[in-house]
């Protein structure tokens, strides 16, 4: 898998054309292929993609979702750019529409590409689901930050080491408040953002005390799934929110 993702999508629905025997997978087992490159995928985000009409698996008689190589590859698609270049849906849809078409887009991300790590297989079990080290000088070069900004997140909070070592979260965050710099927004602009997010905590917190009272592993992974559905569904909240305000900028 060393082309674009785009390239590569492509292919694979070609070739998902051809006669033959088609694999096809339930949700468990799309997230066992997925959740090694993409470790905060869950099945409540797949099944939002199906809403949006990123996917379109086939369903049993009974109503089970069964999904084929080139759903998986869709998915992959959409997971890297969200992932890695923080696209909204509505301009990942436009790239699965041309490639619907039998289109590959000419105008994705430099660099896009959803090529699996080239390891062996005892080093790929090893990896799997290990969070990544940062030192200073590594996330800025992912995030593309300059000294004074990211030393501007760390003192408004928005980033912090753990550890001694940044996370992955602290990359998202840090690439996300570049991003918004280039548009003016300072980090000491975006203090409300990390105010709402230990607000919005806090609700996840209480919706799965419940479960997270129990001392057995089963329910802690219950907790932990059902806080990220509804951490999903708090942003999907915001989200709306925040673009029925815009939308009411283009209403004369």
């Amino acid at each position: 898998m060393n082309q674009s993702a785009g390239r590569r999508l492509v292919d694979v629905q070609s070739s998902s054309r051809r006669p033959g025997p088609v694999a096809v997978f339930n949700i468990g087992e799309v997230l066992a292929q997925l959740t090694g490159d993409y470790p905060s995928v869950t099945a409540s985000k797949i099944r939002f993609y199906e809403e949006k009409g990123l996917i379109t698996p086939q369903r049993t008689p009974a109503g089970y979702r069964q999904f084929r190589e080139s759903d998986v590859e869709r998915l992959r698609f959409v997971l890297a750019l969200q992932r890695d270049h923080y696209l909204p849906l509505k301009v990942i849809r436009e790239y699965l529409d041309a490639i619907d078409q039998g289109e590959a887009p000419s105008n994705l991300p430099p660099g896009v590409s959803i090529a699996p790590r080239m390891v062996s297989d005892d080093l790929a079990v090893e990896l799997k689901g290990r969070p990544r080290r940062l030192n200073t000088e590594q996330l800025r070069a992912e995030c593309g930050a300059s000294a004074e900004l990211l030393e501007a997140m760390v003192s408004f909070g928005l980033v912090e080491m753990r550890g001694g070592c940044f996370d992955d979260h602290a990359l998202r965050v840090a690439k996300a408040c570049t991003d918004l710099a280039a548009h003016g927004l300072e980090p000491r602009h975006l203090r409300p953002f990390q105010a709402a997010a230990d607000r919005e905590f806090g609700l996840v917190e209480r919706a799965v005390a419940p479960l997270s009272s129990r001392r057995d592993s089963t329910s802690a992974a219950r907790a932990a799934e059902a806080a990220r559905e509804i951490a999903e569904l708090c942003l999907s909240l915001h989200s709306a929110l925040v673009q029925s305000k815009i939308s009411s900028m283009e209403t004369p």
